[in-house]
């Protein structure tokens, strides 16, 4: 699919990785110092070389410390000690990345479900493909490497500098572990350390030019000299650049309500979902629910399992939005009800309910290659539930689905399709049931709808339990939990 390319790979190209471990103890700064003087240098100077278009190693070094200087100023908050500062080629970079492996047949249907990676692709190649050739630098132990693609001498961007230094400021104060063990709650988690290291460049920005002399922003072509017309999994990259897009404008809402103090506060409650980041309203008290699949697979089929228990995932609310417009359920031009913080916007009516999601993956006994899933969503209202379902209906029939069984809601796409495969949607009050097989006949022996009892049981914030034929609701959550 075509379309945004241009625009979403000029926004790809600042996709930047940060770092997750402790620092360690390198050289120490003044405490006692005033704010906004790092070293020798402070957030004022003025470099005979700002218009240069490369730098010498110590040019680069001056550079560090006047800007980390210049995000004491913006952020109110002084830098603990040292940060090292080095270049790698791409070549390099590539070369250290090394050669995906492939995924688990796990990943590959969680994303073959969602209808965002097909079957006929590996998602860690997927992954491979949008990453190999976008990333501009990274952080990790008080050591930033930016990598760059010309060989005339060391051409720095200023974004990705203060991106890759402000990860650094947020270690030295609050850390950079990561707890979340979900897809939606990883992408919600990282939305705040990214959505501020994107949020505080724009403030630097602003200042430069009256107030500040700054390096001339570096406006090189797209890695490798590729065109716009590179070809990505575009529902791939929406789902992972959740955190780059939606984490500025949460932060910025943090500040306006509450000031940095709020912002500092939102590392000790992280938020909890993607519906947080999009909707910053909802942060820190509207948490996600849990949401309980009962197993009602046959002998000859079962559920795939992580320390002997059923494995589960849950997608949350961005990366459903990533799936409708990759399938061409949301029609938006790429900027459409963005802002200055970011191009995008992840709300829409379709998702905007999303109160939970588990996603459960099923192997057949004889056969581990043949996979289904079963996938339950919670919704806020009745009527939240049937816009995603009318939605995800619109998404089978975009990809050449036939209606089967319309008493069951059952679909199917045919064989030599990528996301071929056998369908049902069952809708219940606020809840969703998806039942993915290889073929209509498997799709009972995966999730069967015959049974003497219910096959779920909600349990409501207040205790009460209601019966229903879906999936089962338990929540919310209060915390995520720590990593396997």
């Amino acid at each position: 699919m075509n379309r945004g390319r241009l625009a979403l790979f000029a926004v790809v190209a600042l996709i930047v990785l940060s770092g997750c471990t402790l620092p360690s103890t390198p050289d120490g700064f003044d405490t006692d110092r005033e704010l906004g003087h790092v070293g020798h240098y402070a957030h004022d100077d003025v470099f005979e070389f700002d218009d240069n278009e490369s730098l010498t190693e110590d040019q680069l070094e001056a550079v560090k410390y006047r800007s980390m200087a210049r995000i004491e100023v913006v952020r109110g908050l002084k830098f603990h000690h040292d940060v090292t500062l080095e270049t790698i080629t791409r070549t390099e970079y590539r070369s250290q990345r090394g050669q995906p492996g492939s995924a688990s047949p796990f990943a590959n249907e969680l994303w073959r479900g969602a209808f965002i990676v097909d079957g006929e692709t590996d998602v860690n190649r997927a992954m491979n493909d949008l990453y190999g050739g976008s990333v501009q630098g990274y952080y990790t132990n008080d050591r930033i490497v930016i990598v760059t693609d010309g060989a005339d001498g060391l051409r720095i961007d200023r974004e990705t500098l203060v991106h890759e230094l402000v990860h650094a400021l947020q270690d030295h104060h609050f850390g950079l572990e990561r707890h979340a063990t979900t897809i939606d709650a990883q992408r919600a988690e990282i939305g705040l350390t990214e959505g501020e290291a994107n949020y505080i460049p724009q403030l630097y920005d602003q200042r430069c030019g009256e107030e500040w002399q700054c390096l001339p922003d570096d406006d090189r072509p797209p890695a490798d000299g590729e065109s716009g017309e590179r070809s990505f999994n575009i529902g791939l990259f929406l789902s992972i650049y959740t955190p780059y897009s939606e984490g500025p404008p949460f932060v910025a809402h943090l500040r306006d309500r509450g000031g940095w103090a709020a912002v500092d506060g939102a590392y000790a409650d992280r938020p909890a979902s993607t519906s947080q980041l999009i909707h910053p309203e909802r942060y820190p008290d509207d948490r996600p629910v849990d949401v309980e699949i009962r197993d009602r697979s046959t002998d000859d089929w079962e559920p795939v399992t992580r320390n002997g228990q059923p494995r589960s995932e849950t997608i949350g609310e961005a990366t459903l939005f990533a799936s409708l417009w990759t399938n061409g359920v949301v029609e938006r031009p790429i900027g459409e009800g963005g802002s200055e913080l970011s191009p995008y916007n992840y709300s829409h009516p379709a998702t905007d309910g999303w109160a939970g999601d588990t996603f459960r993956v099923y192997h057949d006994v004889d056969d581990d290659s043949r996979t289904g899933h079963v996938w339950g969503l919670a919704w806020e209202s009745e009527d939240d539930a049937e816009a995603f379902a009318e939605a995800y209906r619109t998404l089978l029939e975009n990809n050449g689905a036939e209606p089967i069984d319309a008493a069951n809601d059952t679909y199917r796409i045919g064989d030599g399709d990528a996301f071929a495969g056998a369908y049902r949607v069952t809708v219940s009050g606020e809840t969703i049931k998806i039942v993915g097989a290889p073929a209509v006949d498997d799709l009972e022996d995966i999730h069967g709808t015959e049974s003497g009892s219910a096959s779920i049981e909600r349990v409501d914030a207040g205790g009460s339990a209601n019966t229903a034929d879906g999936p089962s609701v338990t929540g919310p959550v209060t915390s995520p939990a720590p990593p396997a």
